[in-house]
């Protein structure tokens, strides 16, 4: 296994090699810089500004997948033909990052800048780029979801647009209300489109955690947390107002579902939507002009408190243009950079106080987008997703989406998976203090035992 992981690392860095030297030159005198990115249209315009107002520079993009990605970064990084910058999507890549030795520490060049992030950026998103008191990047953009309502579906049935705050019996009402069916009995449009990945913010909701606050031990099979995703899955299976895994498919093969849910709630075919301020970059697009919507908060559980998530943005620890890679981190912490993220709905600037503005509440280029105070508003209810650094991230994430996915195709009751899936994961944590004597220690500090009892 070892000659494998030793082959498969040599082959990566000689076709990344390969890569390095047969991509395009950059101008002539202009200091090259590449960013591990997703490929979102959005991009282009960060790039285009950056490289406008430092013109010494010569930003280019490699479009990833912020989760196939990863790997190959690390092994670029180690290999030393990785990119100068690349991006981080929650807490869990970030602590990947860091751990692998790839991420630069960039703390003390961010004091001598004067960025101070812990001043500067919405506080429920520190997470992306913070890991024990050293920072390791700066955030790109910050979200925490909302409700989404389609005012014409809610017109068409006479029913008032809903005003947060509001309780989930008031939602499951007013679904109910805009679950739609044809002549046959097939639903022809949904109460409320939902992600099923969005299960997590439906264990914040109900007030549980995936992970004790110390992450020694994974908590998802807690009252809370059984609680929240029974009540996911009876929106599904008992109250028919979001679509069941056979709906998707079913949709998916009409044209629908199967180019996604935000496209799909564009089409008409949901009146309400659990989702962020990023999916205008798609709901903007010609093929939806005329849409008019509205946004409330999602309804509360007990406290107010809502998933908060983002990108950051972090730094080629092995780049030889460590220093001219700054120049972008300062970048997406100055006024230019958030002010476009904020006009472009790149969900919200990541800086608190640019989103302060009359132009972040009133575009004059989108008059009918009335809302942008709700999505201002939520970022304050924000909770960063939970983890643990005793095990990685990526294997308790595939652990925990096999379980859910059960959940989801109603094929294991809820407390069996959440306990099932409680149980493998604090399995790995052990396997992993068995492995690294150093988290073996800090374990035992935290808990006052050497292993998982």
């Amino acid at each position: 296994m070892r000659a494998f992981f030793g082959i498969t690392f040599c082959v990566l860095a000689f076709l990344s090699g390969v890569a390095w030297l047969i991509q395009p030159r950059p101008p002539k005198g202009k200091i090259p810089l590449v960013w591990v990115s997703d490929d979102n249209p959005a991009r282009r315009d960060q790039i285009s500004l950056f490289n406008q107002l430092h013109p010494e520079y010569d930003l280019r993009l490699d479009p990833r997948d912020n989760t196939a990605g990863l790997e190959k970064v690390m092994l670029q990084c180690l290999a030393g033909v990785g990119p100068d910058l690349f991006d981080a999507w929650g807490s869990t890549d970030l602590d990947t990052y860091v751990r692998s030795g790839v991420a630069w520490d960039i703390t003390d060049e961010l004091a001598e800048r004067g960025i101070v992030l812990h001043e500067e950026v919405w506080p429920a998103i520190l997470s992306t780029s913070i890991r024990e008191d050293r920072a390791y990047g700066f955030p790109t953009n910050a979200a925490v979801d909302a409700i989404w309502f389609n005012k014409d579906l809610f017109d068409a049935a006479g029913e008032p647009y809903p005003e947060g705050p509001w309780p989930w019996d008031e939602l499951i009402e007013v679904a109910e209300r805009l679950t739609l069916r044809d002549e046959r009995g097939r639903i022809k449009q949904f109460g409320l489109l939902c992600d099923w990945w969005q299960w997590t913010q439906f264990v914040m909701l109900f007030g549980g955690h995936i992970y004790s606050e110390d992450g020694t031990r994974c908590t998802v099979d807690s009252p809370e947390a059984i609680e929240a995703i029974q009540f996911m899955h009876d929106l599904m299976h008992e109250y028919h107002v979001m679509p069941t895994p056979v709906d998707e498919a079913t949709m998916a093969s009409a044209g629908g579902y199967g180019s996604g849910t935000i496209k799909y709630f564009g089409a008409g075919r949901g009146a309400m939507a659990l989702g962020g301020r990023w999916w205008l970059c798609t709901l903007r697009d010609p093929d939806y002009a005329g849409l008019r919507l509205g946004v409330v908060e999602i309804p509360h559980v007990g406290k107010r408190i809502y998933r908060a998530y983002g990108r950051a943005t972090l730094i080629n620890r092995y780049s030889p243009r460590r220093q001219e890679a700054l120049d972008f981190l300062a970048y997406e912490a100055g006024k230019d950079y958030n002010d476009l993220i904020n006009r472009q709905a790149d969900a919200v600037a990541a800086v608190v106080r640019y989103n302060y503005t009359p132009e972040f509440l009133h575009n004059p280029e989108y008059p009918e987008e009335d809302y942008n105070a709700v999505w201002r508003d939520v970022m304050k209810y924000g909770r960063p997703d939970d983890w643990s650094p005793f095990v990685n991230g990526q294997t308790a994430r595939r652990i925990l989406d096999k379980q859910l996915d059960l959940v989801k195709n109603d094929q294991k009751p809820v407390p069996d998976a959440l306990r099932d899936a409680a149980r493998l994961v604090n399995e790995e944590i052990a396997k992993t203090l068995e492995r690294d004597p150093s988290l073996r220690i800090k374990y035992y500090r935290l808990t006052g035992r050497e292993r998982p009892e």
